[in-house]
């Protein structure tokens, strides 16, 4: 929608289409919608939080001790800044994703769900991206880019770690989770990565994906950069202030795998007397493996606690939430159907009605929109219907779910006339002139702040002056009117009535009850 100073008319036709679109989404709840929109900023917001803490925090600290330990430290900083090298190109490739497939929805992240709702249900951007011609079987180049990046950065990640106990547990986890294939004894990999990830997904739900593999890459970068800190903590480090940090993800999706870590800031592998209730100690964290068979929140909150060097014994709470959301999956079968403000869902009779509509899952090249008694053109969620004769038409959208299943469902329109036009002489209805002017006059009919592009040809009106028969004019012009408006005086009134006009866009139908033009003679 257009920013900015908006005059009548266009708020009118952002509002039509708004109202349109909303009452023509098929098979998804528009809450649902906007739940899974407000996971993926969440997501992105966890990532962009773990970004700022690497840069501002961690990796200043290990520059500062490979300056005064470089014997300890240097090593271990080469490295961290080749895996930050690697993980900001990952990072940043998949931006460029994003933007492409949200380019070519047409996809305003600013705008509200009811405005946004058909781009982020738009499963093209995703399919025509990472395959070829659509064509399930046939990735992209831009898939195979993808696919040679996250194995890159896990590559170098497994080689470089995976013989450093201290990082070996960051090394396992890149060898399980930053992947762009499945396992061979995985139930899914009967069906591919990018097939199942991508292929007929909503938009919604491709951002997603893409934001988990984002978010997965820079944690793996802060667990290694961290692990990079406790290998070889100074000595004499006095733990005279003390945080409890929580590191896991906010939301997981439906059956996906997932890992909360609790820890105390610059701790040890090894802290005298470390417990923390509700999790299971390794190498000086708390690790807790959360299930997530059911969608729902679950809340882990208790105490981590550690003896310091002097045997003072120090208790802090720590506190959590996971937010277990549907899959893509599931989230393509939900059912639903929104029908929004009545008052509005009017056709024009006889003008061309822009309409937009989609079915969620479904191929928007394959959605038809049908309606009985109207002409319907255009096509991919965009039609145009001009209603016939009656008062009210059914227009019935139809499409098939990715389960194959037909999905049709009709809302009903009402039939009404455009509203009469307005006589005008300079663009007003009431005008005033010397008498001497009138006659040089044009007589024209317009619809003010109308929303579509009708226009109108005058074809006959009446002209009537105090103490005077009035005179019938064919066509526009106040020509033939000058013999009955010379020698009017200051004060007279001209009045100008049974205005006829043809209109353009109407199959030339001539519409009657025109408004009059009062002229006012100076």
């Amino acid at each position: 929608m257009a920013g900015g100073k908006q005059t009548p008319r266009q708020k009118m036709i952002n509002l039509m289409y708004l109202v349109f679109i909303a009452m023509l989404a098929m098979q998804i709840d528009q809450e649902i919608i906007r739940s899974y929109k407000d996971t993926n900023q969440s997501l992105m917001d966890t990532r962009l939080i773990v970004e700022k803490k690497n840069d501002d925090i961690f990796e200043k600290t290990l520059a500062a001790k490979a300056q005064t330990s470089p014997e300890s430290y240097q090593s271990l900083f080469d490295q961290y800044k080749t895996l930050k090298g690697k993980t900001n190109d990952l990072v940043t490739y998949i931006d460029g994703l994003k933007t492409t497939m949200g380019t070519a929805a047409e996809y305003n992240s600013d705008a509200e769900i009811e405005e946004s709702f058909a781009s982020l249900n738009n499963t093209e951007p995703a399919t025509n991206l990472f395959f070829k011609d659509g064509d399930e079987k046939n990735i992209s180049d831009k898939s195979n880019e993808l696919k040679a990046k996250i194995d890159d950065l896990r590559n170098f990640i497994t080689s470089t770690f995976g013989n450093n106990a201290q990082l070996k547990s960051v090394a396992d986890r890149a060898q399980r989770h930053l992947v762009a294939e499945f396992a061979k004894d995985d139930k899914r990999s009967k069906k591919g990565w990018f097939q199942y990830k991508f292929y007929n997904q909503p938009l919604i739900a491709a951002l997603s994906n893409l934001e988990v593999i984002q978010s997965e890459a820079r944690n793996l970068q802060s667990d290694a950069l961290t692990s990079m800190l406790q290998e070889k903590v100074d000595a004499d480090i006095k733990f005279d202030a003390y945080e409890a940090l929580v590191s896991g993800p906010s939301s997981v999706m439906k059956g996906e795998p997932a890992e909360i870590k609790i820890a105390i800031g610059t701790f040890a592998s090894s802290v005298p007397g470390l417990a923390i209730t509700g999790a299971k100690v390794v190498n000086g964290q708390g690790i807790i493996t959360p299930a997530t068979g059911a969608v729902g929140a679950q809340e882990f909150k208790g105490q981590i606690s550690f003896t310091d060097k002097n045997g003072k014994v120090h208790s802090l709470p720590y506190a959590h939430t996971l937010n277990v959301v549907s899959g893509a999956e599931a989230l393509k079968e939900q059912n639903g159907a929104i029908l929004q403000a009545d008052k509005m869902m009017v056709l024009y009779r006889g003008l061309q009605n822009p309409v937009s509509g989609a079915i969620l899952g479904a191929d928007l090249s394959a959605t038809t929109l049908s309606a009985p008694g109207a002409s319907v053109s255009g096509g991919k969620g965009k039609w145009m219907v001009t209603p016939g004769a009656g008062s009210t038409v059914k227009l019935t959208i139809s499409g098939k779910a990715p389960s194959g299943k037909v999905i049709s469902q009709g809302f009903d329109f009402r039939i009404k006339n455009i509203p009469p036009p307005k006589g005008q002489i300079r663009g007003a209805s009431y005008t005033s002139m010397p008498a001497a002017s009138i006659s040089k006059q044009t007589l024209s009919a317009t619809l003010p702040d109308f929303d579509f592009p009708v226009s109108f040809d005058v074809v006959s009106f009446k002209v009537k002056v105090a103490g005077k028969p009035a005179m019938s004019i064919n066509g526009s012009s106040l020509g033939q009117a000058e013999s009955l408006t010379k020698g009017l005086r200051s004060g007279d009134i001209v009045t100008i009535f049974d205005i006829q006009a043809k209109a353009n866009g109407l199959n030339g139908v001539v519409l009657p009850n025109i408004g009059n033009v009062i002229i006012n003679v100076l």
